[in-house]
């Protein structure tokens, strides 16, 4: 047997510890690479990420590249749990962990701020995302326009604000955010910019939403990670009693699913539509473009046995005009809401979604909602 055969052959044995089977960086599943001097096993794509940090990583394929026997005894030596209890020893419970559905500056910056800049090797090190405020310009989109322009933005959590101001120097901001409102993700793909964020709020009760980005990636990490930092500080103070396991996943969260979908009326005889939907847990929206500051309406999803179902189909006589023929039917005890999709799989997806929503049990703060919306509409 070859050197070269033996060391594949004992990669693959330290691959069956179980603490191996994920990237070590984005946890996706079958790491293919190896980082030689770092002693962790990671994916393909957070293999490209350490190939741009020689200088801490030297990555190679476990099964393609040819493997020394004292690279192979050090994977044995550390590996994915040992090198997480060095470089991940102090995470803050809010800093945002990506996974490997994230996009590339998120992944990226966790790679680099894990490894290069060491962030969290050292118990009691204090946090540039701790300080209370930040302040620095962003790219922000203008509201009824596709323009970007750089604006001032200012992060307070003594006031529990994001304020942001058209020059800067102005004295009055353009608009006050408050923090416990704030939903940020990142939107590289809708945005048109690797490091894109969408940040949602809300505005005498409907959502807002600005697109925002900054040309470099840890600087968009880092206002990402304050916001979090920001949001935690006012929960606790909000919830005295819950635990962080409690209050974390109330801090930014990624949208359920987004897409194009065709819509019609409440009276079922308009012209199905195109529009952008966004399922963000209980809330559909529906946008005239994925850009867009307002949406043109909103559909609340709540609970099964109060009333409400997601369906595919349309009810029969439906006239549908529309270029797309795959159509769900959703019911509330107000309305029922017509939709059609592309596709087959696109229909099973949105449905899907629809049904976990409509299947889980509402918190006391969902039922607010529900009757502010109710009201409302």
């Amino acid at each position: 047997m070859s050197s070269n055969e033996r060391a594949t052959r004992a990669l693959r044995e330290i691959l069956q510890n179980p603490e191996n089977d994920a990237c070590a960086d984005c946890g996706a599943p079958d790491p293919g690479w190896g980082s030689c001097s770092l002693g962790v096993f990671i994916c393909l794509a957070c293999s490209g990420i350490h190939r741009n940090i020689p200088a801490i990583s030297k990555v190679k394929s476990l099964s393609l590249s040819h493997w020394e026997d004292h690279e192979v005894q050090f994977m044995a030596g550390n590996g994915n749990e040992l090198m997480r209890r060095k470089y991940e020893a102090a995470v803050p419970v809010y800093y945002y962990k990506p996974n490997h559905k994230d996009g590339q500056t998120l992944r990226e910056q966790w790679i680099r701020a894990k490894y290069e800049r060491k962030e969290f090797s050292e118990p009691g090190k204090s946090f540039i995302y701790e300080e209370g405020t930040k302040d620095g310009m962003l790219m922000k989109k203008g509201r009824d326009n596709v323009q970007f322009l750089s604006r001032r933005f200012v992060l307070s959590e003594r006031e529990g604000t994001l304020k942001y101001f058209t020059k800067f120097d102005a004295k009055e901001p353009k608009a006050v955010i408050k923090v416990d409102t704030i939903n940020a993700t990142f939107q590289p793909e809708k945005i048109g910019n690797p490091n894109g964020l969408q940040i949602t709020y809300l505005k005498d009760y409907s959502t807002r939403n600005i697109f925002i980005y900054h040309d470099n990636g840890k600087e968009i990490v880092d206002w990402f990670n304050t916001i979090r930092a920001v949001q935690l500080h006012y929960l606790k103070v909000a919830f005295p009693g819950a635990s962080d396991a409690e209050l974390v996943p109330k801090l930014t969260r990624n949208f359920l699913k987004e897409g194009y979908m065709e819509k019609t009326g409440p009276r079922h005889t308009e012209g199905f539509k195109k529009r952008w939907f966004t399922l963000d847990q209980r809330r559909l929206m529906y946008f005239k473009d994925p850009l867009d500051a307002f949406a043109k309406g909103e559909v609340f999803l709540g609970n099964r046995d109060h009333g409400y179902s997601a369906s595919p189909g349309l009810p029969a006589g439906t006239h549908c005009n529309g270029a797309w023929q795959h159509g769900i039917t959703i019911e509330t005890p107000d309305r029922g809401f017509l939709f059609t999709c592309e596709s087959e799989n696109e229909q099973k997806d949105w449905l899907k979604h629809f049904n976990e929503v409509i299947s889980a049990v509402m918190s006391p703060q969902e039922y607010t909602m529900e009757a502010l919306f109710r009201h409302r509409h």
